[in-house]
């Protein structure tokens, strides 16, 4: 049952799997001179706050262009930064989830760069001394076909700081111009700088996972990739054992869960196909294309930029109050932010293994799919007596199928929990089968309105478990295949499952199976 739910969970096909297994193979025995790769990661989660970092500017998007800019956004001379405490809270709540030192003072600095986007020639950043640092966060390694077996992974956090976005150029090849989008000026930011401590394509995908269900309890960031509210970038590099870290390349931009792996994957291979036929490789900043599967050269950066940071003078030290005290300073409170941290993603997974009996791979599907998640937490409060595992390999098999098959994510799928219970009910008493359970599924989905009962009734869905019945309809199948019968009778056992398939084809795949082949087995022993 597991094997199948994790044939329908990841939905790759052969030749991509294959891909990915030949970019992603290293040996645990590692020989002498075999290229150890090293990953790290910078992630840009975006701020979930109804305004923008240091003005009162609505932070939305979609919005029309040049709607949400303020005098401040646009670098009107005279106007002056106003820190969000709401993007502080944020930052300090994700911090402690992150398990990070968190700083009782952090500055803000100025990052000096001059393109059309930044209007004020400068970013507000956290350079010299960030909110947070030295964090760690540790997480599950697990994807079927390539890492086979669940193991845990810990990555350290080197800096969690706070900054503004830029804006957007929108350049017009036709007209040869290029135009400025404010909107996204000085939208709030976390950059997160994790140490190099990731080996492959694989834990990096799954860190990032991690880290946009952690920041989703939180209520940190919607981690909508595709709406650039989370933003990934790549540092790679090659080395052989024994030898210093090898020249990096960055990957800008990475844009889902699914590229993450699949780039670092490929840079990983090209860096061992350079190196390996005499090459050197370049210090450089590539981009990803989904399409060709393949990373491109974007800049060199063999001239280092300056920046040149200063304190940003319009903004004071941000003070956090790390006492446990309940007094009133004026200032954020440690303590009282420690107790709004939700239950974290390892957590529930202790809790589905632990408690709920559940293995390691199915918690991790699980966890992985909040919304699974909140089905499989409703159902188990509403059918006691269906086991939880019966219920976790129903979503994962049967639902997730159901939901692949007409190409709709699980946040969109529209049966209604109730339903999926009562299914559940009807399919553990034995009332339906999983051929049945598919066709309800399919009828939901095209309209979640209808009553499971009436589908069963109306399209006649009802398991044959009548014992009259199944014997009759076994006798008839013994007289339909005598050669199968003769070949059970002379010592073939499996011809048994030939009668089965013809008695499942006749019955439109109704029958209860269980009793019919206890039945025929019955009947053909009889018959020896």
């Amino acid at each position: 049952m597991l094997n199948q739910c994790i044939k329908s969970y990841f939905q790759v096909n052969k030749a991509q799997m294959n891909t990915i297994r030949r970019l992603t193979s290293v040996s645990k025995n590692k020989k002498k001179d075999d290229w150890i790769s090293v990953v790290g990661l910078e992630v840009h989660a975006q701020i979930s706050s109804n305004t923008k970092l240091f003005s009162g500017s609505e932070n939305k998007f979609a919005a029309s262009v040049n709607q949400n800019v303020s005098l401040f956004d646009s670098a009107i001379p005279g106007t002056l930064p106003v820190l969000n405490k709401y993007c502080v809270e944020s930052a300090l709540r994700t911090a402690i989830a992150l398990n990070c030192k968190i700083n009782n003072i952090s500055m803000f600095d100025r990052k000096h760069y001059f393109y059309a986007d930044l209007p004020a020639g400068y970013q507000i950043t956290q350079q010299r001394k960030a909110i947070a640092n030295h964090g760690k966060i540790t997480f599950p390694v697990y994807v079927p076909g390539v890492v086979k077996k669940p193991y845990e992974k810990t990555v350290r956090l080197f800096q969690l700081q706070l900054e503004q976005d830029s804006g957007k150029s929108l350049h017009d090849t036709e007209a040869k111009r290029s135009l400025v989008d404010l909107n996204r000026a000085g939208i709030p930011l976390m950059e997160l700088v994790f140490e190099p401590d990731l080996s492959d394509g694989e834990e990096a995908a799954s860190l990032v996972k991690e880290l946009i269900i952690t920041l989703k309890r939180l209520g940190s960031c919607n981690c909508r990739m595709e709406e650039g509210a989370l933003r990934v970038d790549a540092n790679i590099s090659i080395h052989r054992a024994g030898e210093p870290l090898g020249v990096r390349t960055e990957i800008k931009n990475i844009g889902s869960v699914r590229n993450v792996a699949q780039a670092i994957a490929y840079e990983i291979e090209r860096q061992k196909c350079v190196k390996t036929n005499g090459g050197e490789i370049i210090n450089e900043t590539r981009s990803w294309n989904a399409l060709t599967r393949k990373t491109i050269t974007m800049r060199d950066k063999e001239v280092q930029q300056d920046y040149r940071f200063m304190p940003e003078p319009n903004l004071p030290p941000l003070h956090i109050d790390m006492e446990e005290d309940d007094i009133d300073r004026g200032i954020l409170k440690y303590n009282k932010l420690k107790t709004t941290i939700p239950e974290l993603p390892s957590k529930t997974r202790e809790i589905l293994v632990n408690e709920i009996g559940l293995s390691k791979e199915i918690a991790i599907i699980l966890v992985n799919e909040p919304f699974l998640l909140n089905y499989f937490n409703d159902i188990i409060k509403m059918q006691k007596s269906v086991p939880p595992k019966i219920i976790a390999n129903f979503l994962i098999n049967e639902l997730m199928a159901a939901c692949n098959k007409i190409n709709i994510n699980i946040e969109i799928c529209k049966i209604k929990v109730g339903q999926l219970s009562n299914i559940l009910a009807l399919l553990h008493n034995g009332f339906i089968n999983l051929t049945t359970v598919k066709i309800i599924l399919d009828d939901l989905n095209e309209d979640p309105n209808q009553d499971v009962m009436n589908i069963i009734k109306n399209k006649d869905l009802q398991q044959i478990s009548d014992a009259k019945e199944i014997e009759k309809i076994c006798v008839d199948a013994i007289g339909a295949n005598k050669k199968a019968v003769e070949q059970f009778k002379n010592g073939k056992a499996k011809a048994i499952f030939a009668i089965a398939g013809h008695i499942s084809k006749v019955t439109n795949q109704k029958a209860n199976m269980n009793l019919v082949m206890k039945k025929l087995e019955e009947l053909l022993k009889q018959n020896k």
